[in-house]
């Protein structure tokens, strides 16, 4: 039987619809392994660089195309 195609940033915000058929268990693996070995003041400490990285970069402007 064929995997459904499902856009999972979409589908799965709340968690995963598929579950075990998952096609992206390596990232679910990846993610627990993470979770499991990284202590929660290292996590807070990545957040933090990535949201001064963010405040970093210059402004994006985005101007509507003419209708």
């Amino acid at each position: 039987m064929e995997q459904p195609k499902i856009n999972c940033a979409e589908a799965c915000v709340n968690g995963c619809v598929l579950g075990d058929e998952c096609p992206n268990t390596e990232f679910k693996e990846a993610t627990s392994k993470f979770l499991e070995d990284t202590p929660l003041d290292q996590m807070i400490e990545i957040a933090e660089i990535a949201r001064m990285k963010k405040l970093m970069e210059p402004p994006k402007w985005v101007f509507p195309e003419d209708t």
